[in-house]
């Protein structure tokens, strides 16, 4: 009877164990058992005369989730006569589940009617522990795939997308649908796309098992995002290629965030190099205008050599104003910072704007009305929104509308880490809105580099942005450009807000009148030419000089009249020997009584913010002419 059912039911491709148990049972209603074979034992526990002697401990130890379906597809098989195929658990007699694979048909009698069952059943135990643990690193795959953060790409050897997950498709802003069957070239950069070609031949010939590469991505509205492509091989059990499976990273942020960083070394090397430059050329200007200005005092209105001195003045003064936007790109000019409020500075410049901007510009203003306050030079914020508004008109020749709005804002963390240089917290938002040209990315990246411009030959001298951005950097606060090409552009401003009340501005009367002075100052200037000029002028309003080179060469005089007064200590900020701040400590210790006035045509920017100048500290900006030098050393000593 065995051979017989296995020649007609042949074991199948999968059989974990080699353990057959041949049964054969009635149709009856009293399902009685006509033979079972032996093995049954070592699999359930229970010898063939027990089965043979209880028709229902089949029933009894089926597993309880299988035997109602396993009893329906028995009846089924008894009502139609057609073969039996099912796989259900059964239960041993001492409490494990054994998986068995169960087939049958049914046998008809002469009359055609099912008179016998004849069946055989194979453990397939091992068989399904290994199918769950497929399915469950399977299940454990698919999550992964479905939930990690990163990109997966299953690829063909055409290139072609098997399948994608979520992440990529939120990458690049397809749905799975429409990335399946399509290449991932097609959403390459067309910059990038040749990128990997040898890598990927590499790749498929064995040469290698993985590669990785960073490169850009399209997405489906257009956005270039940054990717970093971890792309691995997938062999069959023959060493043939598979797939590719392609992990992308999305490193958009640190790609911009690198930029940021780059472009920030940038600066501040071409800042150190124009500070130093501009410093040494200050001093130089400051001697040619001092010298020209005493030469035309002495010069009469009627000699013809009089126009050409003026000249010189008036080139020593534009000198000058380079000279100072120099300082303010490198961040190394002295502000005199005052509590401010920006509506009232900008509406105290509105009118001088529309002037500015031309009649063909419509000009609105949309200024928070609880807007906090600010620390900031006046004069330098309101130059850099007037050089804001100037930019607008000329990036719109044909008219258009500028905005300028305030607004308090917060900059959290995540806002801060995807913009370099910015601490959280509370900040006050100057922003600056054209409908003009726009920009391309390329120029975007370099708007702010000292002498880079896009106006034509002589008409910008590529200063005034990196002048604004100084300025901006310098009073603690940070600027970002957004623009397109076509689309207009917005400079937004953050500077800091505090919590203090409004300084009051005063208002700079210019007089021509050199005034007098008897008092005694000790001068400190390593330059000789500026020294020379510097004791000149004074001494020329009356006051008695004493020259110095260095800070030891001061503190020698000092100590020298210990016992006459000095009234006046006028050094640089930056001398051989000591510094500035180290020379006023000791002179103070000598002469208590004495004031202070610092000059300078270059300090770093951290002297500002560390201490060496407190708030309120006398200081002359170099180049600076005599009547500048004279009314601001009467200043000092009045006070």
């Amino acid at each position: 009877m065995e051979e017989t059912v296995e020649k007609t039911h042949p074991v199948q491709e999968i059989r974990p164990k080699e353990i057959s148990i041949t049964y054969i049972s009635t149709c009856d209603e009293a399902r009685r058992g006509l033979h079972i074979s032996p093995q049954i034992e070592t699999l359930l526990g229970f010898t063939a005369s027990e089965w043979l002697a209880d028709p229902e401990l089949r029933v009894r130890r089926l597993h309880p989730e299988d035997r109602e379906r396993v009893l329906w597809e028995v009846s089924q098989t008894q009502n139609n006569g057609k073969s039996f195929r099912s796989e259900y658990r059964l239960l041993t007699r001492d409490g494990r589940v054994v998986w068995v694979r169960d087939e049958a048909i049914v046998v008809r009698n002469e009359a055609g009617y099912p008179s016998l069952i004849q069946g055989v059943m194979w453990d397939i135990s091992e068989h399904k522990q290994r199918e769950e643990r497929l399915q469950k690193s399977e299940s454990k795959f698919r999550t992964v795939f479905e939930r990690v953060a990163v990109g997966i790409a299953l690829v063909d050897r055409e290139g072609r997308l098997m399948e994608s997950n979520p992440a990529l498709q939120e990458m690049l802003g397809y749905s799975g649908k429409e990335l399946r069957t399509k290449v991932l070239k097609d959403f390459t950069h067309p910059d990038d796309a040749m990128m990997d070609v040898d890598l990927y031949d590499e790749l498929v010939s064995g040469k290698r098992d993985h590669y990785q590469i960073e490169r850009r991505y399209v997405r489906k509205d257009g956005a270039v995002v940054w990717g970093r492509a971890n792309v691995s091989l997938i062999q069959g059990l023959e060493g043939e290629f598979q797939f590719t499976i392609c992990m992308v990273e999305d490193i958009t942020e640190r790609k911009h965030l690198e930029t940021q960083f780059s472009q920030s070394q940038k600066m501040e090397t071409v800042g150190w190099l124009a500070g130093g430059i501009a410093h040494d050329f200050n001093n130089l200007l400051t001697v040619i205008k001092g010298y020209a200005k005493i030469t035309l005092d002495q010069t009469k209105k009627e000699d013809p050599s009089r126009e050409y001195i003026e000249e010189i003045m008036k080139a020593a003064e534009r000198g000058g104003e380079l000279t100072h936007q120099l300082l303010a790109f490198s961040r190394c000019q002295i502000l005199d910072m005052k509590v401010l409020d920006l509506n009232s500075l900008v509406r105290g410049l509105e009118k001088m704007m529309r002037r500015v901007i031309g009649e063909d510009i419509e000009m609105f203003t949309a200024l928070a009305d609880d807007l906090g306050k600010v620390k900031a030079d006046p004069g330098q914020i309101e130059h850099v929104i007037l050089n804001l508004a100037v930019n607008a008109r000329d990036a719109m020749p044909t008219g258009g509308r500028l905005a300028i709005e305030t607004a308090n804002v917060e900059l959290d963390e995540n806002y801060a880490h995807t913009h370099m240089g910015v601490t959280p917290g509370g900040y006050v938002m100057l922003s600056v809105s054209d409908t003009g040209i726009g920009m391309s990315p390329e120029v975007k990246e370099r708007i702010f580099e000292p002498f880079f411009t896009t106006k034509e030959e002589g008409k910008g001298t590529g200063l005034g942005l990196s002048t604004i951005y100084g300025i901006v950097k310098q009073s603690g606060g940070n600027i970002w450009v957004y623009s397109e090409p076509g689309q207009g552009t917005t400079f937004r401003i953050y500077l800091p807000r505090v919590e203090e009340e409004v300084d009051s501005v005063p208002s700079r009367v210019d007089i021509d009148r050199l005034p007098k002075g008897n008092e005694t100052v000790l001068l400190v200037e390593d330059e000789s030419s500026l020294r020379g000029l510097t004791a000149r002028a004074l001494r020329g309003q009356g006051y008695t000089v004493l020259e110095a080179a260095n800070g030891d060469e001061a503190l020698s005089i000092a100590r020298e009249l210990i016992k006459e007064k000095i009234h006046l200590l006028l050094t640089d900020v930056v001398i051989s020997q000591m510094g500035g701040k180290e020379l006023v400590k000791r002179f103070k210790g000598l002469h208590p009584r004495g004031k202070v006035l610092f000059i300078s045509g270059y300090t770093d920017h951290t002297m500002t913010h560390r201490g060496v100048f407190k708030p309120g500290t006398p200081f002359l900006q170099k180049p600076f002419s005599p009547v500048a030098l004279s009314k601001k050393v009467r200043e000092v000593l009045d006070r």
